[in-house]
C-alpha cells in the first residue's frame, strides 16, 4: 500500500512536466479563435475541408498534435470535424450520447492534454439534445440508457426553475454542469485548469443555423 502511495505522488509530480513537454504552440485563445473561424466557415457554406488529402493522412500517420478537444454529443447531425471546418489530426473528439462525462470520458481528456499538449478543451452540447430530451420525459428504455439520464438528470433538475424553454435550458445547464465537473476535476485536470495550462469551455450548437455559440471562453478571450 505504501509502495503504491509513493508511486501516485510520482505520477502526479510528472503531470505538469509532461503537459510542458508536449505542450502545443497554440494557447487556448488562438484554439478558441480558430474554432470560431471555422464554424463561421461551415454556417456560410464556405467550408474549405482543409487537411483531408493523402498528403496529410501520411503527415500525421506516425504522430498526433490535435490542436482542441471537444467533447461532444454522439448526434449524428454534430460532427465536430465539419462543425469547426477541420481536418484530419485537428481535433481529438470524445463522443457520448449527451456529451455526458463519466470516468472513462476523463481518461480519454486527460491523455490528450498530457500527452499530446492539447490546451484547450471544449464541452460540445446542441440544440434539441434527444438524451436530454429524454431525461425530461423520464424514458423508460431497456439496458444501460438509464445510467445515462440518471447523468444529465442534475442539469434537469436545475432547469427547472429557469425562465424560457425547459429543454433548451436543461441542454444548456448539461453542457455547463459538465464543464465545471471537469475543471474540478482531480487529480490532473483541475491542476491543469489551476495553473493557466488547460482551459475548458462549454459551447452550444445551433441546429438550425450550423452556428456555434461559446458559453465561457479563456480570461484573455
Amino acid at each position: 500500500m505504501k509502495l503504491s502511495r509513493v508511486l501516485l505522488v510520482l505520477l502526479l509530480s510528472t503531470l505538469p512536466l509532461l503537459a510542458d513537454e508536449h505542450a502545443s504552440s497554440i494557447t487556448p485563445n488562438e484554439a478558441l479563435e480558430r474554432l470560431i473561424a471555422g464554424n463561421k466557415r461551415f454556417a456560410h457554406a464556405q467550408s474549405t475541408l482543409p487537411r483531408s488529402n493523402t498528403a496529410r493522412r501520411i503527415e500525421i500517420s506516425k504522430k498526433q498534435h490535435p490542436f482542441a478537444v471537444i467533447v461532444g454529443c454522439s448526434d449524428s447531425r454534430v460532427p465536430p470535424e465539419t462543425v469547426f471546418d477541420e481536418g484530419l489530426g485537428d481535433l481529438f473528439v470524445v463522443r457520448t450520447a449527451g456529451n455526458v462525462v463519466s470516468n472513462l470520458e476523463k481518461a480519454s481528456i486527460e491523455y490528450a492534454v498530457i500527452h499530446l499538449g492539447t490546451r484547450l478543451v471544449v464541452v460540445m452540447g446542441h440544440q434539441r439534445c434527444g438524451a436530454v430530451e429524454a431525461t425530461i420525459l423520464e424514458a423508460k428504455d431497456p439496458g444501460h440508457i438509464a445510467d445515462l439520464l440518471e447523468t444529465i438528470e442534475p442539469a434537469v433538475e436545475k432547469a427547472r426553475t429557469q425562465k424560457g424553454n425547459f429543454l433548451d435550458n436543461a441542454v444548456r445547464q448539461n453542457i455547463r454542469d459538465a464543464v465545471t465537473q471537469l475543471k474540478a476535476d482531480k487529480p490532473v485536470l483541475a491542476d491543469l485548469v489551476k495553473t493557466g495550462k488547460v482551459e475548458i469551455v462549454g459551447a452550444y450548437y445551433n441546429l438550425d443555423t450550423g452556428t456555434v455559440t461559446f458559453l465561457d471562453a479563456p480570461k484573455d478571450h
